[in-house]
């Protein structure tokens, strides 16, 4: 059996670096995409969105307000016209993302001490933009509320916990990083399978010792590639890195293994290995939006949260970006761990049997073993 496995494992890292294609899917994909993915996302936040103003007043107050949100670093006030249809066109346009409308009676209603309405208008089919408008006007009218001389009968403080510049890349590239080792080692697996059927190399060795080798092998690499993301990657990027060591292994280690022993399951069903770029390509945004990364995964139906627990990358992002992220501890993200374990112990089965139903020699006895 030992022997088996060293043998076993010697002939894959060499169909890994021979194989051209499959080498480039699963030493440098996972490199490149994290690279481009976390440089796109690296301003995290947008900044001088571009919006038009429609003072009615023409005061000096209302002079002020335009003043703020033009200095405001969120905001950019490109165009200022002289009613709403205009401003509508220019949001049609996409040249703006946000309407600020001043009301004609601003100023002579502050200076009667009555409240002021001030109208603001987001394009709310862009989020990004419109978080970045709302909040910029937020923030300028807190501050001219702030400059009264009246008493304010309650005053806010706010804190952001664990995302402070509520940026994008901050939020969505821990989980996208974990889909990203999930899903080119699902498809590199899935090419080495179908070079396996080719060759018909199945039928040669045992199938424990098949799963044994291959397990090795993945997880080894994707252990040195976790090991670059997670640690080196989301250092250059500024990502939170609030967890222990142990904490964060105690998630890769069984996260790894089990994509990796379903990689292996699944490659049994590819002939060749172009297959597996077209059976699995396409999976990848349905496994990030079940990761829970985009959407709570407590928010989704029953039945597709339960669908989403069957992939690994489900549990594992929830845990990681709770340890990294939040700084949680092994305890409180157990429930997750023991069912990555368990998706080892299914996956790892599921794979021994899959590599022993093609195997043809076992076909063969079992066939002429009947009179």
């Amino acid at each position: 059996m030992i022997r088996q496995i060293i043998s076993i494992a010697g002939r894959e890292l060499r169909l890994i670096l021979k194989g051209g294609g499959v080498a480039l899917v699963m030493l440098l994909a996972p490199i490149i995409y994290a690279t481009i993915y976390s440089a796109g996302y690296a301003e995290q936040v947008a900044h001088k969105v571009p919006i038009a103003i429609i003072d009615h007043s023409d005061s000096h107050s209302s002079r002020q307000v335009a003043i703020l949100l033009d200095t405001a670093p969120e905001l950019e006030i490109k165009y200022s016209v002289a009613d709403i249809q205009c401003a509508k066109q220019l949001l049609l346009q996409r040249k703006i993302y946000g309407i600020v409308e001043i009301p004609s009676l601003y100023e002579r209603r502050l200076l009667r001490g009555e409240q002021a309405v001030i109208s603001v208008y987001c394009d709310a089919s862009y989020f990004l933009m419109y978080r970045q408008v709302f909040q910029g006007v937020a923030r300028v009218i807190s501050t001219i509320n702030s400059s009264k001389t009246e008493p304010q009968a309650v005053l806010c403080s706010s804190h952001t916990l664990f995302n402070p510049a509520l940026g994008y890349g901050t939020f969505i590239m821990p989980a996208v990083l974990l889909v990203i080792l999930q899903q080119t080692g699902l498809i590199a697996i899935g090419m080495l399978g179908g070079i396996w059927r080719q060759r018909g190399l199945y039928g040669k060795y045992s199938p424990l010792a098949v799963v044994v080798a291959k397990m090795v092998v993945y997880s080894a690499i994707y252990a040195l590639i976790a090991g670059y993301i997670l640690a080196l990657h989301y250092q250059i990027f500024g990502y939170p890195m609030r967890g222990s060591l142990l904490s964060v292994v105690a998630v890769v280690v069984p996260y790894i293994l089990s994509f990796s022993l379903l990689g292996i399951a699944l490659s049994t069903l590819f002939r060749r290995p172009e297959s597996a770029i077209l059976s699995l390509l396409w999976t990848s945004i349905p496994v990030l939006l079940l990761s829970g990364a985009s959407l709570p995964a407590e928010a989704f139906p029953r039945w597709l949260y339960i669908v989403g627990k069957v992939v690994p990358s489900s549990s594992a992002a929830g845990a990681y970006i709770r340890i990294e992220t939040m700084g949680a501890t092994i305890a409180e993200v157990r429930s997750e761990i023991m069912w990555l374990w368990a998706e080892v112990v299914i996956y790892g089965a599921l794979a021994v049997a899959a590599i022993k139903k093609r195997m043809p020699g076992r076909t063969t006895k079992s066939r002429t073993s009947y009179p």
